[in-house]
């Protein structure tokens, strides 16, 4: 099993749920956060006063999947993520032991 924590833009968020509706995942984690990364925010001016945004509201996926659906998930949140513009985000990919499912007790694969 892996899990996949995706950091993209917040106008992407519908489009990525769909794509990976498409693809037949079942259960996503979706978090609100603020971030930046080479971008480094950017300058607003506010009532005539100039001032720096440094975080930028981001939003973070975490999905579990199996090994086999890794790879398809990972392609449907690349490409409903992508702007082609800075700031589009990041994929990272982790190693899971083990999941259990609370209500019944399934281990593994069966509890995502």
């Amino acid at each position: 099993m892996k899990k996949i924590e995706a950091i993209i833009k917040p106008f992407k968020l519908d489009e990525v749920k769909e794509a990976l509706q498409e693809v037949g995942l079942q259960g996503i984690t979706v978090t609100e956060t603020k971030g930046f990364g080479r971008q480094k925010g950017h300058t607003e001016l506010y009532r005539g006063a100039e001032y720096v945004v440094d975080f930028l509201p981001k939003v973070k996926l975490e999905i579990i999947v199996t090994d086999t659906m890794l790879e398809r998930t990972v392609e449907a949140i690349q490409t409903a993520a992508h702007t082609g513009r800075i700031g589009d985000g990041k994929i990272f990919i982790y190693n899971v032991e083990d999941a259990i499912r609370i209500r019944t007790g399934e281990r593994g694969d069966d509890a995502i």
